[in-house]
């Protein structure tokens, strides 16, 4: 296997809770991976581990064969490792052309520098980012809202907005966390197929999600986790299978 991202070992605690107690896995390259568990398991807890907003207490985290431990989301992004979150966290003033353009890479006139020194250059590139936004929105089924305040959209809408705000930041590997939450059941199919055309893409998936037909329909690989530990991995049909993830997680959602 060629896993674009490892974690080994990883702990982290809050005060006499312990989050995450040893976790570790492996995320193939090109591969969707689901990571599933009971509520408490510590799954937005390792993600944010993952993505940098919180530094593990012990264990090392491996992305492209780098050891990316401690570092900041925002170098993790320029590193090609993004995530979205399960509440879409767009800036509310601005339209949805504008939250695809923040998350650009390379935009020369965010300083004054760079917009003074290289004017042209920096219209160029504004150029070309507001031209991938629109195909953007096009693709996600935004085109009709592009100009519209993420505010005034619906839950569904804002989703795909947060999604699409990570794309521009064109990642290597992308972590979603519960994109079917709150999504009517027409999108998340809809959410199936665009997130197998950005894995084909070349783009590594691995997401949080409770939706198991979702988790099943999508999923090449699926890790459970439970009380901050890795319980089981394989594929969906075998993590069904097994007693074990029965008893913890899948026999409390019958």
């Amino acid at each position: 296997m060629d896993p674009i991202l490892s974690v080994r070992n990883l702990r982290r605690q809050f005060g006499g809770v312990k989050a995450v107690e040893g976790a570790s896995l492996d995320v193939r390259r090109g591969s969707i991976t689901g990571l599933i568990g009971p509520n408490g398991a510590g799954k937005t807890t390792l993600f944010n581990l993952i993505a940098g907003a919180l530094r593990p207490s012990h264990g090392d985290i491996i992305f492209n064969g780098k050891n990316v431990t401690g570092k900041r989301p925002d170098q993790l992004a320029q590193l090609g490792l993004t995530r979205t979150f399960q509440l879409a966290r767009g800036l509310p003033a601005l339209t949805v052309l504008e939250n695809f353009a923040l998350y650009a890479k390379r935009q020369p006139g965010e300083t004054l520098w760079g917009a003074l020194a290289r004017p042209f250059e920096a219209r160029s590139r504004e150029d070309a980012i507001i031209e991938e936004a629109w195909s953007l929105a096009r693709e996600l089924n935004l085109a009709h809202v592009a100009n519209n305040r993420s505010e005034d959209l619906s839950g569904g809408q804002k989703k795909l907005v947060e999604l699409g705000r990570a794309l521009l930041g064109h990642p290597n590997l992308l972590l979603l966390d519960e994109p079917m939450a709150g999504v009517n059941p027409a999108l998340a199919m809809e959410l199936v197929d665009l997130l197998q055309v950005i894995r084909r893409r070349g783009v590594t998936i691995l997401v949080i999600e409770h939706n198991m037909e979702f988790v099943g329909r999508l999923c090449d690989q699926v890790i459970v986790l439970a009380s901050g530990k890795v319980l089981a991995e394989g594929s969906f049909e075998d993590i069904c299978r097994n007693e074990f993830v029965q008893s913890a997680y899948l026999g409390s959602l019958q």
